[in-house]
């Protein structure tokens, strides 16, 4: 398989409302258009996770960050530059989103990957998709595809060839949510 054939695989059950399972540059994400809110309660029942937890969604860039949140604390962009590990920031107010996949208070996390896949699957679909582990609520998260259960394979409409892991770090994300005001509150390292 190459890269071409695995985004068009992934892409159109993207946009037929589809979940898939996916390498990013971090762990491997169950994912699915983070704007329409079936596909993302898919995800709840496939993780069995509760919905009123929010979920991380990867954007391609702060362009695409900026059409999905209501506005960008200045940090944002410094903290993106500097990083030299993944990192998922948490801005204050999503919008334009799934209703199940920002928190109660409005907030929505977002993560720009640096992961080739991820990125020309981000480009040609041209909007967030969502990005949570791929593993039941409350079991640890899979570093790899072949840690992935065979119950989460087989709810996938897609399964991303695991040769595409490659760049991945096997490691959760560092999670820092952000205020308007710049004010900074590291979640998880």
């Amino acid at each position: 398989m190459n890269f071409t054939e695995e985004v068009e695989k992934a892409l159109k059950a993207l946009r037929a409302s589809g979940v898939i399972l996916y390498p990013t540059d971090t762990v491997w994400g169950i994912g699915c258009d983070a704007t329409n809110a079936e596909a993302v309660g898919r995800i709840f029942r496939i993780k069995a996770r509760d919905d009123a937890k929010s979920l991380v969604v990867l954007a391609s860039d702060m362009d695409m960050v900026s059409s999905y949140v209501e506005g960008i604390p200045p940090m944002a962009e410094t903290i993106m530059e500097v990083s030299d590990k993944p990192v998922t920031i948490i801005y204050p107010k999503g919008t334009g989103l799934a209703w199940n996949v920002t928190a109660p208070d409005g907030s929505i996390a977002i993560r720009i990957p640096r992961h080739e896949f991820c990125q020309r699957l981000l480009k040609a679909f041209g909007k967030p998709i969502v990005s949570t582990s791929a593993n039941i609520s409350g079991d640890a998260a899979p570093r790899r595809f072949s840690e992935i259960t065979e119950n989460i394979k087989s709810a996938m409409d897609v399964c991303v060839d695991p040769a595409f892991e490659k760049g991945s770090t096997g490691r959760p994300s560092s999670i820092i949510m952000l205020g308007m005001d710049d004010q900074v509150r590291i979640i998880r390292e």
